[in-house]
């Protein structure tokens, strides 16, 4: 085994115990992460005219937020959570939009919407994040 693969080995198990142990406010962040993180490099494969690699970022950006569509909770969230639905879909839709046209402008939309999710999200009390 190379270094390289050893290190990536390790990365991945790492991961995949911090995601096992992870408390559900935790892996929604992650998610968010994920989903930031994947804009910013489609966002960079742009620049590089690297058009291929930008869509396989915004498809999984686009899994990301999907996956967090389908946490979503529509009889303990009410109202929240249908607004949350129709923002994930403007998301999808944008970054789809985004992917088409090779449009940073559209990854930085997104991506601004996710930190101020984030922002708020990570704001969420002690004791709130324990009763989840």
């Amino acid at each position: 085994m190379s270094k390289q693969n050893g290190i990536e080995h390790y990365a991945q198990v790492s991961a995949q115990e911090t995601i096992t142990t992870a408390s559900p406010h935790r892996l929604v962040q992650m998610l968010m992460e994920g989903a930031i993180e994947r804009i910013n490099f489609a966002q960079a494969k742009i620049q590089q005219n690297n058009f291929s690699e930008k869509g396989r970022f915004i498809t999984k950006a686009i899994d990301i937020i999907n996956g967090l569509r389908g946490s979503l909770n529509f009889e303990k969230g009410g109202e929240i959570a249908e607004d949350f639905e129709r923002l994930y879909e403007f998301m999808v839709r944008r970054l789809i939009e985004a992917n088409r046209d090779n449009d940073s402008s559209g990854l930085a939309e997104v991506s601004n919407l996710l930190k101020e999710i984030k922002d708020a999200w990570d704001g969420v009390p002690a004791a709130l994040k324990e009763q989840s």
